[in-house]
């Protein structure tokens, strides 16, 4: 009974990211399917593909010796066989009708597979693996229709569910050993410990005390780094920061401009002062910003700017840990702030529901055992590391997950408003280039 309960999980979760990956392109026209060209993005209907290989290659290959459904696109669904820029090229892939075919004809033997199969710990692990990988690729959709401005992802409806009470002020947290991370290589098969390798082996660090925000920082207070005349200064600004500034590349998608122009910003992406007001956009629509919603689309340089200009800093990654799980030797592992339940429409805003646009005193049922508030769901947390391995790192399976952005990217946590909920937890390690804002990225910050 315990198996067949663990196949109807994995089947839910399959056929989730598949309905969520066909919402997501069905109701685009043939014209939306040819997004402009932008680094950060990938068109629709690669994504769609290169999700169905990964599927092919790492379950139904690596387990099977299944054949290739067509081993002549083989190279063009793999990111590591295909330039970026080559992907748009309509002429080299398939069509919308075909590669629906590929996709629903993979989705449907791995869905066979799971149910007609005895699951081992090897199974179990790559059938996870995958899922993940594919919910990974729904959030780059969802930002993708933000970048070059769809309407928003059709999802059920958000009312405000999950309202808070002011929350303000710094959490304190005790000088103490805390656990960072997830299980190591030989414990991997774990299913309700499943993890990338970034995220493991599990260890042990001794921190001293610190303070860090109950929130996240919030558009009003983010205005008055603008008001303050922050992207001006240079003295608020690190080496790493000015060069940004100077050199900043904006393609700006949304007026059909496909090559990059050199502006200096001035505020977060998707912003503009508009009739003597800030405005924001969300997806295809103008809004007034939420005052008290969480700074959206904003870089690392932005972030470490803001914090000079407070007089506050990033959090490590370590410390962003602790805040959220308060992890200590001998006591149970927590996954996520509240404990070990999976994340809900209450703790978080997660799958493209609200998308950062409620209060960051919301979500009180999120807490951490610290009082902080939000550190799931809304916007992935800038910290302060560059992105590295963990001592005793081992590559997974999928070599390319992390070891090509370590040493380059910084790290960010908690997941955004856009990510699946089944797949953070609070020791998920995400690695963005620091210049990134096309993503959804925001910040908390520590005391000095």
């Amino acid at each position: 009974m315990v198996i067949e309960s663990e196949k109807r999980e994995l089947l839910a979760d399959l056929e989730l990211a598949r309905s969520r990956t066909e919402a997501l392109i069905g109701l685009l026209t043939e014209d939306q399917l040819d997004v402009p060209y932008h680094p950060g993005v990938n068109p629709p209907l690669w994504e769609m593909g290169h999700s169905a290989f990964f599927y092919e290659v790492f379950v139904l290959h690596l387990l099977d010796g299944t054949p290739s459904y067509d081993p002549a696109m083989d190279d063009l669904w793999d990111s590591f066989h295909v330039e970026h820029r080559d992907r748009w090229r309509r002429d080299l892939f398939p069509g919308r009708e075909a590669t629906l075919r590929y996709f629903n004809t993979i989705y449907d033997r791995v869905a066979a597979r799971i149910q007609n199969n005895t699951l081992t710990d090897n199974d179990r692990y790559l059938y996870r693996y995958a899922i993940y990988h594919q919910n990974m690729h729904i959030e780059s959709l969802i930002w993708c229709r933000q970048a070059v401005g769809y309407p928003a992802p059709v999802t059920e409806p958000c009312n405000r569910l999950a309202p808070g009470e002011g929350v303000t002020g710094d959490a304190d947290i005790p000088a103490g050993r805390w656990v960072i991370g997830m299980p190591g290589a030989s414990e991997r098969f774990a299913a309700e410990d499943f993890a990338f390798d970034a995220e493991k082996p599990r260890f042990e660090v001794n921190l001293p005390a610190f303070s860090i925000s109950r929130t996240l920082v919030t558009n009003r207070a983010f205005m008055a780094f603008i008001d303050d005349e922050g992207y001006k200064r240079p003295e608020l600004w690190s080496f790493g920061g000015r060069k940004w500034l100077a050199t900043e590349q904006d393609v700006s998608l949304v007026y059909g401009v496909a090559e990059p122009m050199l502006r200096t910003p001035v505020h977060p992406l998707y912003w503009r002062w508009h009739e003597g007001q800030w405005q924001e956009r969300v997806f295809d629509q103008w809004w007034a910003p939420e005052p008290e919603a969480p700074v959206t689309h904003v870089c690392y340089w932005e972030a470490e700017a803001f914090c000079r200009w407070a007089g506050r800093r990033l959090p490590t990654e370590y410390e962003w840990e602790v805040a959220a799980l308060g992890n200590r030797p001998g006591e149970p592992f927590r996954r996520y702030p509240w404990g070990n339940a999976a994340p809900d429409a209450l703790r978080a805003d997660m799958d493209a529901r609200a998308m950062a646009r409620h209060p960051v005193s919301d979500y009180p049922a999120g807490d951490s055992p610290f009082g902080c508030r939000q550190m799931i769901g809304s916007v992935w947390e800038w910290t302060s590391n560059e992105f590295l391995p963990y001592d005793g790192f081992r590559v997974d399976m999928y070599p390319f997950m992390s070891t090509l952005q370590f040493a380059t990217h910084k790290v960010t946590r908690g997941g955004s408003c856009a990510t699946s909920s089944s797949l953070i937890r609070g020791t998920y390690r995400q690695a963005y280039l620091p210049f990134r804002r096309d993503v959804y990225t925001g910040f908390r910050t520590c005391s000095s």
